[in-house]
């Protein structure tokens, strides 16, 4: 490979913080409101016009998993406005979750992208961002990793795994859109991949892996916050490393060549959807599975399915089966077990999963946190990572408060704390 040399530059600091969180999905806005509700100066940075991540500029349908108390819990009831809570307005989320970041104190800098760490030895002491402002430099304290990705941890040198331990296979890439000129008094909704109706041509779902262009071979179909419209999980690309920018460019190639023939399909085989079209599609193509960090504790699926709680919990009443979509195609992966999880109670998180190995300041978030490879299917969804940035949040906060690294912090502290936020176990 050809290499060229970047002349020494001097990258002027553009702002010093307590708390800098990167990337401002679910968990990113859980860990930056959260810390600045604690008293924290705390900054947020996003590389996309808009907070919220999958559940705004990714257009997602519905909030899944179940996660009770917590800042989830909190939200859920400001973002409801419909007979049917779970169900997403992506442009009433935009807006609501920028006003709280800025109601609760947080600095928020949108359009940045985090190119690069600031380190002091094994510490994290800021980062460098790109934006039209050019290059900067960011101070701060502690850094939350919630880029989905982990990319500052992994820029800093954090030991990490991708995909399942066989091969490295990751989740298939998803873009997710929706659809107008649906007949709503016959449209039919399809929640899960098991899902299905018999038609005069055969079973749906079966149908849709002999006609639809592979890998995509599934329908999901959910109502929206807006009459007459429909939104679509369809669309799949596997093969593909969300960390790897070709392999990015590929998945988003590959699903909206896909979205033409899913309407078409739909068109000619499910009820209500004859005059259908695309109204819109998200910004950015869905990545499910990348980076999971090695922590000071790996979560597993024993410990879901036991739903085993926590001396050091930090995460409480999570549930979801394992969401594990089918790496080398459609549908769920067999390794998911969908049809055996009986389990009903909900799980916790330890504060260990957050706590990455060998580099200090710096928190993970959301879903690069320690875990397995089928662990990380179920907590991966955007209620859990908010509450998982919520916890983050009161570990930041926290160490500023006691002057301590988050990996010294008294648990008793931190639970304390987030029993004070409607967090218990």
């Amino acid at each position: 490979m050809e290499y060229i040399i970047e002349p020494q530059k001097n990258i002027p600091v553009a702002a010093e913080t307590e708390v800098l969180v990167v990337g401002g999905g679910p968990s990113g806005f859980g860990a930056a409101l959260t810390s600045a509700r604690m008293g924290r100066r705390t900054m947020l940075i996003e590389q996309y016009g808009a907070v919220g991540g999958v559940a705004t500029t990714g257009i997602m349908s519905h909030w899944t998993g179940r996660q009770g108390g917590g800042l989830f819990e909190e939200f859920l009831f400001k973002a409801g406005d419909c007979e049917c809570p779970e169900v997403i307005n992506p442009e009433k989320l935009k807006i609501l979750m920028l006003n709280m970041l800025i109601e609760a104190g947080v600095t928020v800098q949108l359009y940045t992208w985090m190119s690069d760490v600031i380190k002091e030895g094994n510490r994290i002491t800021g980062v460098i961002t790109e934006s039209k402002s050019g290059r900067e430099a960011i101070r701060c304290k502690v850094l939350i990793d919630s880029t989905g990705d982990g990319d500052a941890a992994a820029k800093a040198g954090a030991p990490f795994e991708k995909g399942r331990s066989a091969d490295g296979g990751m989740q298939p890439m998803t873009i997710m859109f929706k659809l107008a000129g649906v007949d709503m008094d016959r449209a039919m909704f399809f929640w899960g991949f098991e899902d299905t109706v018999q038609l005069p041509e055969g079973d749906l779902q079966t149908l849709s892996r002999k006609e639809l262009p592979a890998p995509a071979g599934h329908v999901l179909l959910y109502p929206s916050s807006l009459p007459g419209v429909v939104t679509v999980n369809m669309t799949n690309s596997i093969n593909a490393d969300g960390t790897n920018i070709r392999d990015i460019n590929r998945a988003e190639l590959e699903c909206r060549n896909q979205m033409g023939k899913i309407v078409a399909f739909l068109r000619h085989y499910v009820p209500g959807y004859e005059a259908c079209y695309i109204c819109d599609s998200s910004n950015a193509v869905g990545v499910r599975e990348t980076r999971r960090f090695l922590a000071e504790y790996q979560l597993n699926e024993e410990d879901i399915a036991e739903a085993r709680v926590f001396d050091d919990w930090v995460v409480t009443k999570s549930r979801f089966f394992f969401d594990l979509h089918n790496v080398t195609g459609s549908g769920l992966d067999n390794d998911g077990a969908y049809r055996q999880f009986k389990q009903e109670h909900p799980y916790t998180i330890p504060k260990r999963c957050l706590i990455p190995r060998e580099v200090e300041g710096v928190i993970l978030n959301g879903r690069n946190i320690g875990g397995t490879h089928k662990a990380h299917s179920s907590y991966r969804v955007m209620p859990i990572c908010m509450n998982i940035g919520q916890a983050a949040g009161v570990i930041a906060a926290l160490s500023m408060e006691k002057k301590k690294d988050a990996r010294d912090l008294d648990i008793s502290l931190v639970q304390e704390a987030l029993r004070a936020q409607n967090v218990e176990p």
